[in-house]
């Protein structure tokens, strides 16, 4: 994996369920131009998701790596669920491989949590970062080193819902912003029986809804506050998901 040196521009991407935003950072995680974005594709096939990053590419003159967050499993660049764009039309899509050839740069893929999360965490203890939005997202992160991805959203948290169908956008959606909080402070409860984490990190589209009491180990935190993330990729010593040469 190449290292990130003095000079380097990040290209950083994040594919949501409602829109592909991208921008523009430095080696410092700086932001160097604002966020651009279009609504993801319906359906959102992988040439249509291309097509979209490439058009969104436009804006930014000569970055030399690309960090891309995708809203499933991914391992070594290549997507093997997405629950939230069809997994039918993503399974075994290499896409790392498919944007490198595209934008002709090296490229980092990861799930969009995991790439969130090494924006926010202080690289200190077991943190645990969420994300809220269209689905549930999460990533683990032990001393820095982010650990290999779980997709817990698909795990059972009631008797028939997982946690996607449990606080995602359309449980928000049907059954209220009181109902959702009161099942957000259930999964609250069992992450940190579970997890005993340092940190937890909350954020997404829809962490700004919640209104319970938070732990004082618990924080809310923006997109931006993750922008960094985009950056950290490039500076893992043992990234699982190294980038193909462009």
């Amino acid at each position: 994996m190449e290292n990130l040196t003095t000079g380097d521009r990040i290209l950083s991407v994040d594919i949501g369920g409602s829109n592909i935003k991208a921008t523009l950072l430095n080696q410092d995680g700086q932001l160097m131009m604002d966020y651009k974005k279009i609504e993801t594709p319906v359906p959102a096939t992988p040439e249509k998701v291309i097509n979209g990053i490439m058009s969104l590419a436009k804006n930014f003159e000569n970055y030399n790596k690309v960090s891309v967050g995708f809203p499933g499993y991914v391992k070594e660049g290549i997507i093997h669920t997405a629950p939230n764009l069809d997994t039918n039309l993503w399974s075994q899509v290499n896409l790392r491989e498919q944007l490198t050839s595209a934008l002709n740069k090296p490229v980092v893929v990861v799930n969009d949590a995991d790439m969130l999360g090494m924006g926010v965490v202080s690289g200190k203890g077991f943190e645990v970062v969420i994300t809220l939005g269209t689905g549930f997202g999460t990533a683990f992160v032990n001393n820095g080193i982010l650990l290999p991805h779980l997709e817990l959203a698909h795990h059972p948290v009631s008797k028939d819902q997982t946690y996607d169908e449990y606080v995602g956008e359309k449980a928000l959606d049907n059954k209220g912003l009181e109902k959702w909080n009161e099942r957000m402070r259930k999964v609250l409860a069992i992450l940190k029986t579970v997890f005993n984490y340092d940190c937890l990190y909350i954020g997404g589209g829809n962490a700004k809804k919640l209104t319970i009491i938070l732990d004082a180990n618990m924080r809310i935190f923006s997109n931006k506050d993750g922008i960094k993330g985009g950056v950290r990729l490039w500076q893992m010593d043992k990234l699982q998901h190294e980038p193909v040469a462009g």
